[in-house]
């Protein structure tokens, strides 16, 4: 009797103490009532290597520990908890009982969102205009989050292209209406997570990890953007302005500065090697059906750089892992869509799990992949039609997004060499083409480079958006003529593609380009769009009856960017584009 008073006493002393801070992590860290994914796996990281042998109690109407997993890292345990439909919103008490204490750790469990498919988990279509930023390098709105002392890195560097600039959520959140003002309708914004790694040895030389790609903790966002708080304003801000926010997921890999790596519960979280082996990085190992299997293994299972440990989504406690990851993201920040990065190095039944993980707990979710040579038989506007017709290996052709330039590419103004020409034709193929277009930042106003030295001169600083720069390239009277030029064109375009749908869902027809002219209709029941692009060297007569299959009830063509009316007979100029509406 004594000895259980003892006990009663000794445990009752434990938790008044052990409830004002948690005795261990939790991923993940809170979860939702009325999810279909009912049944989660939480992750339980412990201070000390004999963790694993804590007895455990969970103790909340409607969840129910239905099994404890061990793993040969002592730190770690797993916990299946089964959460009923009749669960309530509250905090699950869970109870760590080792050496006559009780330690208690208090996992939240929440109410959902309201609005599915409304005001979150929106999904982005072909209605959308995307917009590609890196919030590193858009806009510093808040300076006091530039540095943080517990961080590995706490450089910040705006003259050199491969550290950090210090831009932020709320940089983004100041420049809203500058979206809108675009016709932007979804910002994609490279990942938020933490990564908080130091510089690393690349072929760049010390490189940072300012793209966001080196996670080190799924469930904070990096406090040198704002933190969660920020994201959560952010969302909620765009959302109020009718923008969608698109979040890039990395499944393949993490920081190695991330514990699923440095403290894995076992060896077999991330992909092993006898010694470093990176990706041979060719997807066709995997596609060949005479391919091998070690050198699919290598493209799969090899490491992309030696700071980033390949995440081995085979190992069925990763995959519940990365996919509860996935599912609470969308119900804590409310965003409306996925960007896969690396898609193509992951495990593809994992893929199919996860995403079809999203698409049962939020239907409505999107989970997201020639100008400027002469006309030939199979290049120039020849080789677009040619891509073109091969839609047919598409089950849903108008899904694809479709791009001029992004973060990993030369950027687009650079590549054509600055024609303004050349830029006005591929703006138009951007907002007139099936599938859902999508614009890195600052092509909007004529940003150029090439890669060279490295990925960082594509990726400069967006003018205007960081304290004390001399050029606001955010309104007009900071832009220079060519700057608006560029700009003006893009948003007349994208503008006018939001209030015409044949250019969002419209079907299409193109006709054999001719001596370098192109000419392909977007159209509908209720309206058609005629675009016409001369790439040749001299000007072409163009007549409506010479299309009649797509032109015949019309008499006249309107040009969406002057707003005159060209007739049924007109000429476009050499190297000249024009989108009409036929009237």
């Amino acid at each position: 009797m004594k000895k259980y008073i003892s006990l009663l006493v000794i445990g009752l002393i434990s938790f008044s103490i052990s409830s004002f801070a948690q005795y261990a992590t939790l991923y993940p860290s809170s979860w939702f009532v009325g999810m279909k994914w009912n049944k989660v796996q939480v992750i339980v990281k412990g201070g000390y290597d004999g963790f694993k042998k804590e007895q455990i109690k969970v103790t909340y109407p409607g969840v129910q520990l239905q099994k404890v997993h061990s793993f040969e890292n002592g730190k770690y345990v797993a916990l299946d908890l089964l959460i009923s439909a009749n669960a309530k919103p509250g905090d699950v008490l869970i109870e760590f009982i080792h050496d006559y204490k009780v330690h208690a750790v208090y996992w939240p469990l929440r109410a959902r969102r309201k609005g599915i498919g409304k005001t979150f988990a929106q999904g982005v279509t072909n209605k959308d205009f995307v917009y590609l930023l890196m919030p590193d390098r858009f806009s510093n709105g808040d300076i006091t989050n530039d540095r943080w002392d517990a961080y590995k890195d706490t450089n910040v560097n705006r003259t050199t292209p491969i550290t950090r600039h210090g831009g932020d959520l709320q940089g983004i959140i100041n420049h809203l209406d500058y979206f809108n003002e675009l016709g932007v309708t979804a910002l994609w914004l490279t990942p938020v997570l933490e990564n908080d790694m130091p510089l690393e040895n690349e072929q760049a030389g010390m490189v940072a990890g300012y793209h966001g790609y080196w996670f080190t903790d799924h469930y904070a966002v990096d406090k040198r953007f704002g933190g969660d708080d920020a994201y959560k304003k952010l969302v909620n801000a765009a959302h109020a302005k009718g923008i969608k926010i698109v979040q890039d997921a990395v499944y393949n890999h993490v920081g190695i500065e991330h514990w699923m790596y440095k403290d894995a519960p076992s060896k077999d979280w991330v992909n092993q090697w006898n010694q470093y082996t990176s990706s041979n990085h060719r997807e066709e190992a995997l596609m060949s059906m005479y391919g091998s299997e070690a050198d699919k293994k290598v493209m799969l299972d090899g490491w992309f750089v030696p700071h980033l440990p390949d995440v081995n989504q085979r190992n069925p406690y990763v995959a519940n892992y990365l996919i509860q990851h996935a599912l609470w993201t969308v119900e804590e920040f409310g965003i409306d869509g996925w960007r896969v990065d690396t898609y193509k190095y992951c495990d593809e039944a994992f893929l199919n799990k996860v995403n079809a993980a999203l698409e049962k707990d939020f239907p409505t979710i999107t989970i997201v992949g020639a100008i400027n040579k002469p006309f030939a038989w199979t290049e120039g506007v020849n080789k677009l039609y040619m891509t073109l017709a091969q839609d047919l290996l598409y089950k849903a052709p108008e899904k694809n997004w479709i791009f001029l330039d992004n973060h990993d590419m030369e950027r687009f103004v650079s590549v054509i060499g600055e024609d303004m020409n050349k830029y006005k034709m591929g703006m138009s193929l951007l907002f007139t083409l099936r599938g859902t277009p999508h614009l890195y930042y600052g092509t909007e106003i004529w940003m150029k480079n090439f890669k060279d030295p490295n990925d960082g001169m594509v990726r400069l600083d967006f003018p205007g958006g960081f304290p004390g720069d001399k050029e606001n390239k955010f309104v007009g009277s900071g832009r220079t003529e060519q700057e608006n030029t560029a700009f003006d064109y893009v948003k007349k375009l994208a503008n006018f593609r939001k209030l015409h749908p044949a250019l969002q869902n419209g079907k299409m027809m193109q006709f054999l380009p001719k001596d370098g002219l192109y000419v392909y209709f977007r159209y509908d029941e209720k309206e058609t769009v005629m675009c016409v692009l001369n790439t040749g060297s001299k000007a072409k007569e163009i007549n409506l009856n010479d299309y009649a299959e797509r032109t015949k009830k019309f008499t006249s063509a309107a040009n969406i960017i002057s707003g005159k009316n060209v007739g049924n007979k007109f000429s476009v100029d050499a190297k000249e584009t024009l989108v009409l509406l036929l009237q």
